[in-house]
């Protein structure tokens, strides 16, 4: 789930950041009544949202997994989860809270001042199911294998070739898979060309062109499109700002 520049990935800023985005509880992220709290939890609604229609699979994929959380959330559903993330520190991130069970956030609250949380995966998500790996969504090793179920969540915009990435799903999804989409389209020509784009952007004939207008055209004939969703979601920057974003999150099954 990335929103910002590549090199930021691997800050600290960052790291603690999605830590407290994937791990934090509600009061961690928002403790004012008046804010969107329909818009919290999101690397686990990305699951929950969607895995009870289409129930227990025997392997699932996590793409651009950052720190973890969505990876965790499904082995509720799948006895093998792989999680891959380009960030390294992202990964070695969700590889101590596979091996420990234990997340460590330092929140920043205003200026240099921090406070220090212990927070613990549920006891009820199978941490021994999961798998975390480095690598890039867009050149995956040939040795994977197929998957039931593959998320992506706010990756579509942050890699160079999008339709590269759409067109290696009908090889990577087992037929009558599923594969859950989610993202609020932040097309940047700093991660992607605009080229490039599957949408945001205008036609030849001057008409406008929307992210799942290209999603379409790239899935339709090996997907069927099932479910369009909105995810609201929140990431705490600091006490006092917040970035609230609404993704669009779809279903397709794999023919």
């Amino acid at each position: 789930m990335r929103l910002f520049s590549p090199n930021v990935y691997e800050s600290d800023l960052l790291l603690e950041q999605y830590l407290l985005f994937h791990y934090g509880t509600a009061q961690d992220q928002l403790p004012y009544s008046s804010g969107p709290r329909d818009a919290l939890f999101y690397p686990i609604r990305c699951v929950s949202d969607f895995l009870p229609a289409i129930g227990v699979v025997k392997r699932a994929l996590d793409l651009g997994c950052a720190v973890g959380r969505s990876t965790f959330e499904l082995s509720r559903w799948a006895p093998e989860v792989v999680g891959i993330d380009l960030s390294h520190r992202f990964i070695a991130a969700a590889n101590r809270v596979r091996e420990t069970g234990r997340i460590d956030i330092r929140r920043l609250e205003e200026g240099e001042l921090v406070t220090d949380l212990a927070r613990e995966l549920p006891l009820d998500l199978h941490r021994e199911r999961c798998r975390f790996e480095i690598g890039d969504a867009t050149e995956l090793p040939t040795d994977i294998g197929q998957f039931d179920v593959v998320l992506a969540a706010n990756l579509i915009d942050r890699v160079k070739s999008p339709r590269n990435l759409l067109d290696s799903f009908s090889t990577l999804i087992r037929q009558g898979g599923h594969l859950i989409l989610s993202s609020p389209y932040t097309w940047l020509e700093e991660f992607t060309p605009k080229s490039a784009w599957l949408g945001g952007k205008y036609g030849p004939a001057a008409n406008a062109v929307s992210t799942f207008d290209g999603l379409e055209g790239s899935l339709l004939g090996t997907f069927d499109h099932q479910l369009t969703k909105d995810l609201p979601f929140l990431i705490r920057e600091h006490a006092r700002k917040f970035q609230w974003s609404v993704a669009q999150a779809t279903v397709w099954k794999r023919k």
